[in-house]
């Protein structure tokens, strides 16, 4: 059994530590947001991000599961001891082909090395089919984000890593920013551009 997964529905994290931030750049992307030879400058930031907040395993993280910043921010969490959920805004398997390997296999690798160590639901089980006029990443940000907000808003602090911009598409790191902007304060913002 998960030992993440023990006694769930009664406990109750110090600090609710959630992350967006940017997947890494694919090889054929135009221009560069994150590129692949950046890892380690933005593992280190989150790394101290992580530290600077005491995450340890009194707390809950919650992340989608991407190549680059979530899995970052994912394998830095559980180095700490802390809580992982990873909500997907799709079935495992094709969430595994959009969001994780277009960084790469070993991104694969990566996200299967978190798994056991991770409690995963996914938006299509726990939430139903998406309504046609409603974009399955806005919806997983807020799935997120709600999920955070039900532990208590004083106890969310939203870890971003970001350059700043609009997203390639709806639902990205943007979008997570000014909701969570909208409803409460406790925002680190990892910005790219000043980060490479």
């Amino acid at each position: 059994m998960n030992p993440f997964r023990k006694n769930e529905s009664r406990w109750r994290p110090r600090q609710v530590l959630l992350f967006s931030g940017h997947m890494v750049d694919a090889p054929d992307r135009n221009k560069p947001r994150f590129p692949a030879d950046k890892e380690a400058v933005a593992a280190k930031k989150i790394a101290d991000t992580l530290d600077k907040l005491g995450a340890g395993p009194q707390d809950l993280a919650l992340t989608q599961g991407a190549c680059g910043g979530d899995i970052l921010f994912a394998e830095a969490c559980l180095q700490r001891g802390v809580r992982l959920h990873l909500l997907l805004p799709f079935e495992e398997p094709a969430f595994i082909q959009r969001s994780v390997l277009s960084g790469g296999e070993s991104w694969r690798d990566r996200y299967f090395a978190i798994k056991p160590h991770a409690q995963i639901k996914t938006a299509p089980v726990e939430l139903g089919p998406p309504p046609e006029d409603v974009n399955p990443y806005e919806r997983c940000n807020l799935w997120l984000l709600y999920s955070a907000l039900a532990y208590g808003t004083e106890k969310v602090r939203f870890i971003c890593l970001w350059n700043g911009e609009g997203g390639d598409a709806p639902g990205g790191t943007a979008h997570m920013y000014h909701e969570v902007n909208d409803k409460t304060g406790q925002v680190y913002w990892l910005n790219t551009r000043e980060l490479w």
